[in-house]
């Protein structure tokens, strides 16, 4: 798909809305009510508008701000995913190729956190926590940011 705004460029935008997709489907095969379902769903969404909304900002606070609620959107996401398991509602071995993509994802805001945020030494995820491997995607963000803050 043609990327019209810069937030489309970005790898955690992209990475998000894919998410964001998986996480329909799964809703739509979870039946019966349940707050975690409900809850995933508003995480979820929340995801991509707050990577794209904070792209939109032109001070580094303002973006640091709506990356560190995407980041903490992912990480409820992926609390909700293990709600729904515990509960049945899902099979824990489903949960974990996206509990997978959500560490990219943080893996990609933190990394973008490091750069904007001037509270960074404040920020909770240890960096050993997630794999290294997804370095190459945190450059291509940076890139992609910088590139844009000098339009």
């Amino acid at each position: 798909m043609k990327a019209y705004f810069d937030h489309e460029k970005l790898d955690v935008y992209q990475e998000s809305v894919a998410f964001c997709g998986w996480v329909g489907d799964l809703l739509n095969d979870i039946t019966g009510k349940a707050a975690a379902k409900d809850q995933l769903d508003r995480a979820s969404t929340s995801l991509p508008l707050n990577i794209a909304e904070g792209n939109g900002k032109f001070s580094d606070a303002d973006r640091s701000r709506f990356l560190e609620i995407a980041r903490g959107s992912a990480l409820e996401c992926a609390a909700c995913l293990d709600v729904l398991a515990v509960r049945k509602l899902i099979a824990t071995e489903q949960i974990v190729p996206a509990k997978e993509q959500l560490v990219r994802i943080v893996n990609m805001l933190m990394g973008m956190l490091k750069r904007f945020s001037g509270r960074a030494e404040f920020l909770r995820e240890d960096e050993g926590a997630y794999p290294n491997e997804y370095d190459h995607d945190h450059e291509q963000d940076h890139d992609h940011v910088r590139d844009h803050e000098h339009e």
